[in-house]
């Protein structure tokens, strides 16, 4: 790796802020999510959730930041292959250490509302000796569909917990995973908000990011992002004066 070329990268990214690796989207995002904060990115099936902690993850790491991902979408092997297909190569930074990656398919696990108290807990104890700044969970829907709601809302409490011990944890969720009450809930214990979905444009579906919240944010929230992907090249973001619906 060219640690100069990263250092000379880094100089231009506010320490307070964790960038996205695309100065456009950073900029729609409220200049980047706050470090040490809790985000929830929430949407239906594949309206870009995945493709958005990538993109994040791989900001993480021209920063120079340790991360631990919990993955139930991806395999090791999957996620690095589906990095590559952005033009997001992370494999020398997964081989120095700076990025771990846990598949949470778990083979002969026996799924029960018990059980999934105790694993939530370990991720929690796991999270808290980490040395890794910045966790990503993608995504927690698998647990919610064993877990009781107050377990899930317990889980957030303790991430929010972590938080303000210096931690900043991204968690995608299924928008249909939860009771409304819930999600009520979850967002107003979160940091930052992002809401996915997915529009049809000109024949064509394109994804919608929603900035719902970003605490302290200096811009107003509420802007909207639109971008498709593309293989070999990744995120492009489109403008909204096309993407209106």
């Amino acid at each position: 790796m060219d640690t100069d070329g990263n250092e000379h990268e880094m100089q231009h990214i506010d320490k307070a802020t964790l960038s996205t690796g695309n100065t456009e989207l950073d900029k729609k995002i409220a200049d980047g999510l706050p470090l040490q904060s809790l985000t929830l990115i929430e949407g239906e099936n594949d309206t870009g959730k995945s493709v958005l902690t990538q993109q994040i993850i791989w900001g993480a790491m021209k920063q120079g930041l340790n991360v631990d991902l919990f993955s139930t979408e991806n395999t090791t092997k999957s996620f690095i292959t589906q990095m590559e297909s952005m033009s997001l190569d992370i494999s020398d930074y997964f081989a120095w250490g700076y990025l771990r990656i846990f598949p949470m398919h778990v083979v002969g696990f026996e799924w029960t509302a018990d059980k999934m108290q105790g694993i939530l807990q370990r991720m929690i104890d796991h999270m808290e000796q980490s040395r890794a700044e910045i966790i990503v969970i993608d995504s927690l829907t698998l647990f919610t569909e064993y877990a009781k709601q107050d377990t899930v809302l317990t889980f957030f409490t303790n991430c929010k917990n972590l938080v303000d011990n210096g931690k900043t944890i991204l968690i995608t969720l299924h928008t249909y995973a939860f009771e409304e009450d819930a999600l009520v809930r979850i967002r107003s214990i979160c940091d930052a908000h992002l809401l996915m979905k997915k529009a049809l444009v000109g024949g064509k579906y394109v994804m919608m990011l929603e900035v719902m919240k970003v605490r302290g944010a200096r811009k107003t929230t509420g802007n909207i992002i639109s971008f498709e992907v593309h293989p070999g090249y990744g995120m492009k973001i489109i403008p909204i004066s096309l993407a209106k619906v």
